[in-house]
C-alpha cells in the first residue's frame, strides 16, 4: 500500500504477484457474480459496463451472453490484466469512477464488484454509475463487509487460527485509518434505494474454505506486510509464521461475506 494516493483508490489499484489478487478473487466469486448476471437477465444486445473491472473473467463473460449486438466497457485504473479481454464487444478504458464522468450513458447493466468500499469518494461514485444506466436498466453492487464477520478463522480452536485473527484485525485496521467503512456491505440495499432504485434485493456469500481465500490472503498481507510492522499492528515475526500457515493450506480460512445488491432504475 501506498502512502500518498495519486487516485481515488485507498489501495494501491495495481496488480501485484503477477495478477495473483485479481485471480484469487475471481475463483472466489465469479460463479456468484454470474448467478446474478444471470437472474438479472443479461442478454444479447445489452449494453454493459463493468466498473473496476481488473481481470478479463467478467469482461469474458459478459461479452458472450450480450454477443455482436451488444456492448460491454470495462474500466478500471490499472487496465494490464482487463486488456486480455478487449476485443469486440468488449473495450477497455482507464477511468477513475470516484473522480472521472461514467463512460457513456443508457447502459441496461452497470456493475462493481469489490470497488466502492476502495475509493474515496463512495458516493459520487455510486451517483455517476445510476446516473449512466437507462430507464429500466440494472445496477449490481457488490462489497465486502468485514465488521459483519471480521474473522479470518471463524473457529478459533488454536494459536495458528488465533494468529490468523490477529492479523486480519490488523489488516482490518489499516483500512480504516484508509477510510475505509468495514460496515459497508450492509448498507447497500438502503443506499440503492435512497439512489432511486426500485425492486432493490440484496444476497450474502460467505465462503468458508477455499484455497483461493488462502491466496487471496497472501497477497494482501505481503502488500500490507510493511505498514502492518511499522503500525505494530503484527510483527515481522507473527508475519512469518501466518504466511508459512497459510503456504500450508491447513487453515480454515474465510472471506468477509460478500454483499450483492440490485435494483431497477425506474
Amino acid at each position: 500500500m501506498t502512502q500518498t494516493r495519486t487516485h481515488g483508490y485507498l489501495l494501491d489499484p495495481r496488480p501485484t504477484e503477477a495478477g495473483q489478487p485479481f485471480d484469487a478473487t475471481a475463483a472466489l466469486f465469479d460463479a456468484s457474480t454470474f448467478r446474478h448476471f444471470e437472474r438479472i437477465g443479461v442478454g444479447p444486445g445489452w449494453r454493459c459496463w463493468e466498473v473496476g473491472a481488473g481481470g478479463p473473467t467478467v469482461l469474458g463473460w459478459l461479452a458472450k451472453r450480450v454477443g455482436p449486438t451488444g456492448r460491454v466497457v470495462g474500466t478500471d485504473l490499472d487496465i494490464s490484466r482487463a486488456s486480455a479481454a478487449a476485443r469486440p464487444p468488449v473495450e477497455v478504458r482507464c477511468h477513475d469512477v470516484s473522480a472521472q464522468e461514467p463512460p457513456g450513458e443508457g447502459f441496461d447493466l452497470v456493475h462493481a464488484r469489490l470497488v466502492l468500499s476502495q475509493v474515496t469518494d463512495r458516493d459520487r461514485a455510486l451517483r455517476a454509475m445510476v446516473r449512466a444506466l437507462r430507464p429500466g436498466g440494472r445496477l449490481l453492487i457488490e462489497d465486502a463487509d468485514d465488521a459483519l464477520q471480521p474473522l479470518g478463522c471463524p473457529e478459533e480452536h488454536g494459536p495458528a487460527q488465533q494468529l490468523a485473527n490477529h492479523v486480519r484485525k490488523g489488516l482490518r485496521a489499516l483500512l480504516t485509518e484508509r477510510g475505509a467503512d468495514p460496515a459497508y456491505g450492509r448498507r447497500l440495499p438502503r443506499l440503492l434505494r435512497e439512489a432511486g432504485l426500485a425492486q432493490v434485493e440484496a444476497e450474502a456469500y460467505f465462503p468458508l474454505t477455499a484455497p483461493a481465500a488462502a491466496a487471496l490472503e497472501t497477497a494482501t498481507v505481503q502488500e500490507a506486510r510493511d505498514r502492518l510492522v511499522a503500525r505494530s499492528l503484527v510483527t515481522s515475526a507473527d508475519v512469518d509464521r501466518y504466511l508459512a500457515q497459510l503456504a500450508s493450506g491447513t487453515l480454515d480460512l474465510a472471506t468477509s461475506p460478500l454483499i450483492s445488491a440490485w435494483g431497477r432504475k425506474a
